[in-house]
């Protein structure tokens, strides 16, 4: 009891008072809640108050303002928040006041979770409000919540530190009822993508989060040890390689919502543990790709906003289709003034130097160039644009261009200066995708951490043969970010990854 706040001592007090008043602070009954707030405030009228007689809400107190023998009480309930009007004559009509005198007045505070029972009606200032018969505690709190205050529009004591929401998120969803319109609307983003599929008569499947092949990406892994089977497990880098299997296998279209992981840096884009959507169809080309993911994220921001066009930031970006096409190299040339085609290793670095981008002596070609674009040509593509046609050695999984030497058929979708999406002409031929596998374990010999490592028996998967395939993994953290317009990666997940509290 010494490390508890006097508030919290003395609401532990109260919860003793309640039960030695026979009165259960956590009952266990189911409570017959039967309206909302916001129902109740929009429907409710003259015309429709016989609907309204019998109302019963549930939800957590905000205010409570005392006028001796009745109260007004603010409820914010799942919808939102409505007044209360409790009199004690009302919630006790006999002699024993105890249950407003006591209960109501002294033992219960803002944050507590109560039931209310009674009748809408509409007070003298014109407040769409619920006249109590009956209070009921459903749940005490034991600490309190901070206080926001809103006062004509304007809101005083809000709680803005990112190190309380994103540690103590249930208490931000709590004080801040806007923060739930995010995760309202990123379930929307996902039930679109699904529909969009499913029309298409796509599957949705599952594939495995633990892996003996940390497979489809370059990333450093998470490692683990599975005690039965006593070998190393991976927590998956990306779920592409599965997928692919399960186009060999027959399906002509398969998509997964995955949670994948990477041992990486964190930042306001990047936490180790995202959500990708990757897609795979059958007999389909990056070109198809381009169109599909296009159509996509065009009916994604009608069905958040009923426009193309979403505010992100100070920038307004219009999602409708089609979008800017550029090659790679073309960008590079652009932003830069070099043209990096037909340049080998030490040419690239070179050129890094002459761009004041610091690169690691272990860097091979692929990442020399991933770094050029990275630092000097992707922050310039804030409409959204589809950056075609990647050197080959920066795409292990993807087939080579049809037309054009060295390159392949692969696409990044930037927005907002930021990858949102990645996709391919996906690699078929099971002798060309083996040498693409060796040349990445010479550059983990290099000590790329980050490289590929062989996945012989996804190589024996292509060897029974798979279909010409296109494939693409969108981000799904970053999609919400843009489509809510929010600033940090850390807003649009329930629970971000943090250093533990001390």
């Amino acid at each position: 009891m010494t490390q508890l706040s006097e508030q919290e001592i003395i609401r532990r007090e109260k919860l003793q008072e309640l039960q030695k008043l026979g009165i259960d602070p956590y009952p266990a009954a189911e409570y017959p809640v039967n309206d909302t707030s916001v129902n109740i405030k929009n429907n409710y009228s003259e015309a429709t108050k016989e609907q309204f007689q019998d109302v019963c809400l549930a939800g957590r107190i905000m205010f409570i303002r005392d006028m001796g023998k009745a109260a007004f009480v603010e409820l914010q309930d799942k919808a939102g928040r409505i007044q209360l009007y409790v009199r004690r004559d009302d919630i006790c009509p006999g002699e024993d006041k105890t249950a407003y005198d006591v209960v109501f007045k002294k033992l219960m505070d803002i944050g507590d979770i109560i039931g209310v029972k009674g009748y809408a009606f509409v007070t003298k200032t014109g407040a769409t409000s619920v006249h109590a018969r009956e209070v009921t505690m459903l749940s005490k709190a034991l600490r309190p919540l901070p206080i926001v205050k809103s006062v004509e529009g304007q809101v005083f004591d809000e709680v803005t530190d990112p190190e309380f929401k994103y540690r103590q998120r249930y208490v931000d969803l709590v004080i801040n009822p806007e923060v739930k319109d995010v995760f309202v609307k990123r379930t929307k983003i996902l039930q679109t993508i699904r529909d969009f599929y499913n029309n298409l008569g796509y599957l949705e499947v599952e594939t495995p989060i633990l892996q003996p092949i940390p497979g489809g990406a370059t990333a450093r892994p998470f490692v683990t040890h599975h005690n039965a089977l006593d070998i190393p497990l991976y927590l998956r880098i990306a779920n592409e390689l599965y997928l692919k299997r399960l186009i060999v296998g027959g399906f002509e279209g398969v998509y997964e919502f995955a949670k994948d992981f990477r041992n990486e840096g964190m930042d306001r884009t990047h936490n180790p543990e995202f959500t990708v959507m990757e897609m795979y169809a059958a007999y389909k080309d990056y070109e198809w790709m381009m169109r599909t993911t296009e159509t996509l994220l065009e009916k994604v921001a009608l069905a958040l906003h009923g426009t193309t066009v979403v505010p992100v930031g100070d920038k307004t970006i219009d999602f409708k289709a089609p979008f800017r096409r550029v090659p790679m190299y073309e960008a590079i040339k652009e932003h830069t003034g070099f043209d990096i085609s037909g340049m080998d290793e030490a040419q690239l670095r070179d050129v890094c130097k002459q761009l004041d981008i610091h690169v690691d002596a272990k860097f091979g070609k692929a990442k020399l160039i991933d770094e050029i674009f990275g630092e000097k040509c992707e922050g310039h593509y804030v409409q959204p644009t589809f950056i075609t046609d990647y050197p080959v050695e920066m795409s292990p999984l993807t087939k080579k261009h049809r037309s054009k030497e060295g390159l392949v058929e692969r696409f990044e979708l930037i927005a907002n200066g930021k990858e949102i999406a990645n996709a391919y002409s996906e690699l078929n031929d099971p002798i060309d995708q083996r040498e693409r596998f060796e040349d990445q374990v010479k550059l983990m010999e290099r000590g790329d951490d980050e490289a590929m490592y062989i996945d012989y028996d996804f190589l024996r998967a292509l060897e029974y043969g798979m279909p010409p395939t296109s494939g693409i993994g969108i981000g799904i953290d970053r999609l919400t970010m843009l489509m809510t317009n929010q600033p940090s990666i850390q807003d649009v997940l329930f629970f971000p990854q943090m250093k533990l509290e001390k």
